[in-house]
């Protein structure tokens, strides 16, 4: 493995590990702690509601465990593919990190399909009736836009030739 590549790889980890740990830690308290009805944390604002969703963002594929987690295992393989061939650089680092918490977040709500057959929804903006997420929904969420963000406005076409070309 090259220099740059366990630069990236030990970045990985930094953010992956932990983030995965808070993830399964938040939806292990969920599963435990909210059977019995919700937690109102701000009145009428933010609640704590323990949801079993069967399908994907915002409930939608309700009982396609097997076709999400395909579309998961595919999702995470491409995204570490692309984590092993990223140049280390000061300017790749948002990359780097906005692909490391996407996939902390596909491998976290994958765990919970494998494990549980659905995944674990916990987090509830009562103020606007935004459908019931987790923290892995969170990394998935904030990265993506962080990336098409970096896609559109930071990163040049020429800034990915890395892609086009064979890694020795």
């Amino acid at each position: 493995m090259e220099k740059g590549t366990k630069k990236n790889v030990i970045i990985f980890l930094l953010i992956f590990i932990p983030g995965l740990i808070l993830d399964q830690l938040t939806k292990y308290i969920a599963r435990d702690s909210l059977k019995t009805g919700e937690k109102v944390l701000i009145k009428k604002v933010l609640e704590f509601r323990f949801l079993k969703n069967t399908g994907a963002v915002w409930g939608s594929f309700q009982g396609k465990a097997i076709i999400l987690g395909l579309v998961s295992v595919i999702l995470i393989a491409v995204i570490a593919y692309i984590l092993l061939r990223v140049p280390y650089s000061k300017r790749n680092l948002p990359l780097v990190i906005a692909l490391s918490f996407i996939l902390c977040g596909a491998v976290g709500n994958l765990i919970d399909r494998l494990c549980f057959k659905y995944v674990t929804d916990f987090i509830y903006f009562s103020l606007i009736n935004f459908p019931i997420f987790n923290v892995a929904d969170i990394y998935v969420t904030c990265s993506t836009i962080l990336l098409i963000i970096l896609i559109l406005f930071v990163y040049k076409d020429e800034d990915f030739e890395w892609l086009k070309t064979k890694k020795n």
